[in-house]
């Protein structure tokens, strides 16, 4: 599982704090080798992340390396991802950070396809969340010269961090939906007029197109994720969360205000998070809900996944032309952003 601001550190893998010795460290790989591992009885799971953990912050050099936020010959989320995501690691953060107009421009410029309409900034509510609660514990009267840093990041506490990957994970997907071209409406980070823990809700995508109309949740939990029933769990989803059944929730609420029925709820993943490229929840009140890699995105949205919840479609399975421009002049006039 590649990482990102949600994966566990290797600290954490560990469960030492960043402070201790290279003997301490080493005592602690070493006994959790024997606990995890298979032939006695361990999880083959954390067995692999003991060993991964170990290749990022085994070595001395490793260590300060990682420490700086940099990886030395490891899958990290520092400078590898950097350079994955803007083509460059020379920009501080640059992984990290929001997209720039500039790289935004070049994405335009190399897609071969007319643009969706889009509205609204995918992942902003939650970059905000995140730089106020990572000053927060910075403290008081601390100057955070780059808030992206990848070692500043890495530093963090993982709900602080949590926070960072879901904005990165509507960003991307986003950028994704956007190439669907002008037979498609976006609509990011809509609100649905409910409130958890004091934090307006929202949807993270609104997508309307021919085969319906999809709300769309970006998730990133730093692990692998599966379907247990109607419910996503895994590692980085804590037990009494309910993703699916809180965008089924928002999206109720959103649906009898708005006065539109969803095609399906989607909940999109990193590619490596997920076993398979999708999965359909069977039955009961969320049947028809996917959770789907993110890759395999734009084909859903496309072609629907053949277990619809709305109506009012061909026979072929896709909205009329008339029926679409109805629900987007509807969505259009009702929808609020955050």
């Amino acid at each position: 599982m590649p990482e990102s601001p949600a994966s566990r550190t290797p600290y954490e893998v560990f469960g030492v704090e960043a402070s201790v010795s290279h003997d301490e460290l080493r005592r602690a790989y070493r006994r959790l080798l024997r606990e995890t591992h298979p032939d006695t009885g361990g999880d083959a799971a954390r067995f692999v992340a003991v060993q991964h953990a170990w290749e990022l912050i085994g070595t001395p050099d490793d260590r300060a390396a990682y420490d700086r936020g940099s990886s030395r010959g490891a899958n990290g989320y520092g400078d590898a991802h950097a350079a994955g995501a803007s083509g460059s690691s020379s920009t501080p953060g640059a992984g990290f950070g929001p997209p720039s107009h500039a790289s935004s421009a070049r994405a335009r410029a190399r897609s071969s396809e007319v643009r969706a309409r889009s509205y609204g900034h995918p992942g902003g509510q939650e970059r905000e969340i995140y730089l106020r609660l990572v000053r927060e514990w910075a403290g008081r009267g601390v100057t955070i010269d780059d808030p992206y840093d990848p070692a500043l990041v890495r530093s963090a506490p993982r709900e602080i961090r949590a926070w960072l990957a879901k904005a990165l994970a509507e960003e991307a997907t986003a950028g994704i939906v956007g190439g669907l071209g002008l037979g498609f409406t976006i609509w990011n980070n809509v609100l649905t007029g409910r409130t958890l823990d004091g934090v307006p809700e929202t949807i993270d995508h609104v997508v309307l197109g021919p085969a319906g109309l999809f709300a769309v949740q970006s998730e990133d939990r730093g692990g692998h994720v599966r379907l247990r029933k109607d419910e996503v769990v895994g590692e980085g989803i804590h037990p009494d969360e309910e993703p699916l059944h809180e965008l089924y929730r928002g999206t109720k609420a959103l649906s009898r205000s708005l006065g539109v029925k969803f095609t399906a709820l989607v909940i999109v993943v990193p590619d490596a998070a997920l076993a398979e490229p999708l999965d359909v929840v069977g039955r009961g009140r969320l049947a028809g809900s996917v959770l789907v890699r993110r890759s395999l995105l734009p084909q859903l949205l496309r072609n629907g996944s053949g277990a619809g919840r709305g109506g009012g479609r061909d026979a072929g399975g896709r909205e009329s032309i008339d029926r679409v421009f109805d629900l987007r002049t509807r969505l259009q006039n009702g929808i609020r952003l955050a």
